[in-house]
């Protein structure tokens, strides 16, 4: 995406989060394609449209805005979670910005970002569990089952209706919230807010600053800075002290980069940030910075630099923490779901 394009769209999402009055005249798109959201969901409830359920749990993890939420770390959690109660899960995800010879593409480890898309490699090295992308998420699942998976999460799954879910998670950005509370291309909004109140839970990353027009309390969820990586080897090094030199050149190519920024000024880092669209392609080029300085970066832009980031780049890994009252909760909603699969099986 061009630096052009890049600033339109990131003037677009402020404007969304903050209310600014030049979006204005996109209201009645934004109640136009709000109409058509909610017409599509009523299609599937109904039976108009086909819903393929797995003959496995699905939870699916999504959100309703754009700009970015922490779903990603949200899913290594769960995925974690779930292998350590003894379950099998695996990972479908769209793959969005991959592009795979061939569907379902199983991503590893060490797989081609340029195939698989960064999240999905992410997730992979994160998680070190099955994970399969594609756009024909139904496929995935299917193949993830084959595979040995007992239980699978839908990453970003949410408006993808053709597949059953047994659990729907939704995420907020605590900080931005539901923005000015409008639909595309009015607001961050992909369908109505009452959507907060037919999801099993409302899981909000960080401090909640704007309520939430929802009668349930939400559950908090925390971004944890978890280490230091360097890139070139992976090794790990202790939050404190720095294993690098200030001033540094921060980049994130995520949906909201104030939010890692903040992280970083948390932990004393200084220097000069440089927030990228999401999803950004990175080159060699575009981390030449004038000033040799060190490069920190997310986790999510690293799978997609470490064949030609300099050597002198560092990685700020983060893990999800959530409260025992979720784990409990959630615990019990699977035991319910396993005894009913159980007495219809």
């Amino acid at each position: 995406m061009s630096l052009a394009k890049r600033t339109l769209a990131q003037r677009w999402l402020e404007g969304a989060y903050q209310g600014s009055r030049w979006l204005s005249p996109l209201r009645p798109l934004g109640a136009l394609y709000q109409w058509a959201m909610a017409r599509r969901e009523r299609a599937y409830r109904r039976g108009k449209k086909e819903v393929w359920q797995a003959p496995v749990p699905v939870i699916v993890v999504g959100n309703i805005t754009l700009g970015g939420t922490g779903k990603s770390p949200l899913v290594a959690w769960l995925a974690n979670w779930l292998a350590s109660q003894g379950w099998s899960p695996g990972i479908v995800t769209r793959g969005y910005g991959g592009k795979a010879p061939h569907y379902p593409l199983f991503v590893t480890p060490g797989s081609s970002v340029r195939e698989s898309g960064d999240e999905p490699l992410m997730l992979a090295q994160q998680t070190r569990l099955p994970v399969v992308a594609d756009p024909q998420r139904k496929r995935g699942v299917q193949a993830l089952i084959e595979a040995g998976c007992d239980i699978v999460l839908s990453d970003d799954g949410l408006q993808h209706l053709a597949l059953g879910r047994d659990i729907e998670l939704l995420v907020v950005d605590g900080a931005r919230g539901l923005g000015n509370g409008r639909c595309l291309p009015a607001g961050p909004l992909r369908e109505s807010f009452s959507r907060l109140q037919r999801v099993d839970a409302v899981i909000v990353n960080g401090r909640l600053q704007h309520p939430l027009p929802m009668q349930a309390p939400a559950t908090s969820m925390q971004l944890a800075p978890l280490c230091w990586r360097r890139l070139e080897d992976s090794a790990r090094f202790p939050l404190a002290p720095l294993p690098f030199t200030l001033p540094v050149n921060a980049v994130a190519g995520i949906g909201h980069p104030e939010r890692f920024f903040r992280t970083l000024r948390a932990l004393g880092v200084a220097g000069d940030w440089h927030p990228l669209a999401d999803h950004q392609q990175f080159s060699a080029e575009a981390l030449n910075f004038p000033h040799r300085r060190p490069v920190v970066m997310t986790a999510k832009d690293a799978v997609k630099c470490h064949a030609f980031a300099p050597a002198n780049s560092w990685v700020l890994d983060v893990e999800a923490t959530l409260p025992p009252e979720f784990e409990h909760w959630l615990a019990a909603r699977l035991s319910a779901l396993s005894q009913r699969r159980h007495a219809h099986g």
